[in-house]
């Protein structure tokens, strides 16, 4: 956001000019002590604009092709500043994006329809302010793309460049307060036939995204969700109604929510045949991957960093899985040799993430800093070479093949040198 742009504040010279205007209100004639008309009310007070000394922001592009210039070079979707957060709370401007190269629709929330049809006793129709009307829930919940810190995952090779930040290595992950309607409300006022087993939940974007997705998740934890931190969710987040799939790989969480289907088989929509399997070594496939494992990133020393020097620093980071909640996370200073408990900081929900913090005092010599979680299941993130075996592979293959390498969770290693800057030590 530039502040200097034109017409976007009206500065008045007296710095008492705007004690008695009430906000919201107009002026045409000239306040005391100003020497211009006011024609509104800073736009900086009306809606909180942040401080232009904060600079903080997304990289990336959502890759449109018809705004894209013919030679420019764009990543693909736009990462969130980990490096930057603190909490464990992602404001909305920040929360990553990915939305396969189409701008986020103009949706009238009056106009704007959720039908639930299919294998039902009694289809529906609602409107917005219908859904607002029934029991809600608010629930913290982190959204991840299942290509997040793949070595070759969207972006290219941001993720193993020896000076990628956190934002590169880990941006398509974001944690949010989502507030809305238990899918489950909604099903059993339809009436849901005993013979269905799937859901296709389709959006009211361009492409008209759809995904299949069990019954059995919509009938435990998703949720339609109409507000984001206290606020409606924003157009590029699913205004003005998105599904939440509490720990499942980001693609179930349909923005623009308009239709759910309720069907006995999965529909193998185009994401689901084309862009979302997972292909493997021996030339089989995994259709369909749902629940992200244990994964946590220190995102302080991290890429990018200077240290200011030998002495005490405290070492924070983020962690979740989506089997439930972080029960622990652990700090090596010596590159996985020892590890030690880090201290997990409220709150601490399910299926979100949650900030740790480790006391560490560095004597200024090169060390390696890695973080591991541990989720609720007792499942522990595991190394680079344990992701390997899972793929009957070895590390060069995972680090150099061309693919996504979906629900990659290795520990992640930041080497700090002795001149104080820190690098990725992923290769």
């Amino acid at each position: 956001m530039n502040p200097k742009k034109p017409g976007r504040r009206q500065f008045l010279k007296g710095g008492a000019a705007l004690a008695g205007l009430a906000v919201g209100a107009s002026a045409t004639a000239l306040p005391a002590g100003a020497d211009q008309p006011l024609e509104k009310v800073d736009e900086l007070h009306l809606y909180g604009e942040r401080s232009h000394f904060v600079t903080t922001a997304r990289n990336g592009s959502i890759n449109n092709p018809e705004r894209r210039l013919k030679d420019e070079q764009v990543a693909f979707g736009l990462r969130t500043p980990l490096q930057d957060s603190f909490g464990m709370i992602t404001p909305a401007p920040l929360h990553f994006t990915i939305s396969h190269g189409f701008e986020p629709p103009d949706i009238d929330p009056q106009e704007h329809r959720l039908l639930i049809h299919g294998m039902v006793d009694r289809p529906l129709i609602f409107t917005v302010d219908e859904i607002k009307r029934l029991p809600f829930v608010t629930r913290f919940h982190f959204v991840e793309c299942h290509g997040n810190s793949s070595p070759r995952g969207p972006g290219g090779d941001a993720r193993i460049a020896v000076n990628a930040t956190p934002q590169e290595t880990h941006g398509f992950t974001s944690c949010s307060q989502w507030t809305g309607v238990l899918l489950s409300t909604l099903l059993k006022e339809a009436g849901v036939q005993k013979n269905a087993t799937w859901i296709i939940a389709e959006g009211a974007d361009e492409p008209k995204h759809s995904k299949s997705i069990p019954v059995g998740k919509a009938w435990d934890d998703a949720l339609v969700a109409y507000s984001q931190n206290g606020e409606p969710v924003r157009p590029e987040q699913g205004f003005p109604l998105r599904l939440i799939v509490p720990g499942w790989q980001g693609i179930n969480n349909v923005k623009w929510l308009r239709r759910i289907d309720l069907v006995d088989e999965p529909y193998m929509a185009m994401m689901e045949t084309s862009r979302y399997p997972s292909m493997r070594l021996d030339g089989k496939s995994r259709w369909f991957e749902f629940e992200l494992g244990p994964k946590s990133v220190i995102t302080r020393p991290a890429g990018g960093y200077k240290m200011p020097g030998p002495g005490f620093h405290e070492i924070t980071g983020l962690a979740w899985s989506g089997a439930g909640v972080v029960k622990r996370v652990e700090v090596s200073t010596d590159g996985g040799h020892t590890w030690k408990d880090a201290q997990l900081h409220d709150p601490i929900a399910r299926k979100a993430h949650t900030r740790f913090s480790f006391p560490w005092t560095w004597d200024g010599n090169e060390v390696v800093l890695q973080s591991r979680c541990t989720d609720e299941t007792g499942t522990v993130q595991p190394t680079m070479l344990d992701v390997a075996k899972l793929w009957n592979a070895d590390v060069d293959f995972l680090l150099k093949t061309q693919q996504v390498v979906g629900d990659f969770n290795a520990i992640q290693p930041w080497k700090i040198n002795r001149d104080g800057n820190v690098q990725n030590a992923l290769v």
